[in-house]
């Protein structure tokens, strides 16, 4: 899984929103997020059962808030999935409970493919 942070943001622009063969899953958390970190190695599980077809990358906003801001993340965590640099699929906080809602988010959107 590719690993976006302050430091490398601009990686944000050329894989996520750039033109790219798959669609892109990105996972948006934070350092103070619990639930979030939770989550996370589970998330990175989720990428060997779908990275045939969808691009995993993950974007912690700490230092990044302008870019999460900009993406519309206002709260966390939030998954999103892009298709040719647009935003196709959202999950949001109160959609998340547990790894089966992600795992649900992104099969539904997988199946598409």
């Amino acid at each position: 899984m590719l690993e976006i942070n302050k430091d490398n943001k601009e990686l944000f622009e050329t894989e996520v929103l750039g033109e790219s063969e798959k669609p892109v899953f990105v996972d948006f958390w934070g350092d103070k997020c619990e639930v979030c970190k939770q989550l996370m190695p589970s998330v990175h599980e989720l990428e060997e059962k779908y990275g045939d077809k969808i691009k995993f990358t993950s974007l912690n906003i700490t230092g990044a808030r302008r870019l999460a801001i900009a993406q519309k993340v206002l709260g966390l965590p939030t998954m999103k999935i892009y298709k040719t640099g647009e935003c196709v699929e959202t999950i949001t906080p109160d959609k998340i409970s547990n790894i089966a809602d992600v795992d649900s988010f992104i099969k539904a959107y997988y199946e598409t493919l």
